[in-house]
């Protein structure tokens, strides 16, 4: 909810759009920017449902380099919508591909309290980016717990990159 990955995307040299439904988790990573002292970054604050947003920047021909996705498992858009994991992912996925350009970089797929495997993700961005080159890696994200020493799984995720020399 900090914008974490927009902020390090812009101050990469990324124009970024940040898309969320929650107006204040938008405003809070807006903030986030400020505090940081990252203002002059090119971002584009949106607050609106993914699917109904990547589905109109299709229509508008609009394409993007690479995409960064973080869907909760439950949520509710600015109208009322409302987001289930499992029965929406793979049409935003697809709607993703959609929008990316002739030569895409990356697309981050991240995951959290879901019950389904890094191989599931995988395996989905796989089908959206078949023909794209590029290579797909799975795997969990978590944290050490320093008393015991012990690894503790917080999410999984998917990511395609490009190999292909620009």
């Amino acid at each position: 909810y900090t914008g974490g990955a927009t902020l390090s995307a812009a101050k990469a040299g990324a124009s970024v759009t940040h898309l969320d439904a929650s107006n204040k988790v938008v405003t809070w990573a807006s903030e986030n920017k400020k505090l940081s002292g990252l203002d002059e970054l090119p971002i584009r604050w949106i607050v609106d449902d993914a699917l109904k947003f990547v589905q109109r920047e299709a229509r508008r021909g609009s394409r993007y380099d690479g995409i960064i996705l973080d869907p909760p498992k439950f949520g509710r858009g600015p109208k009322g919508e409302v987001w289930e994991f499992y029965k929406l992912l793979p049409t935003l996925l697809h709607a993703c591909a959609e929008i990316l350009t002739s030569h895409p970089l990356f697309v981050q797929l991240t995951a959290y309290a879901v019950k389904a495997s890094a191989a599931t993700l995988y395996y989905a961005m796989e089908e959206i980016m078949q023909g794209k080159g590029g290579q797909t890696e799975c795997g969990e994200i978590g944290l050490l717990e320093q008393s015991a020493g012990r690894y503790l799984s917080t999410a999984i995720y998917a990511r395609w990159s490009s190999t292909k020399a620009e």
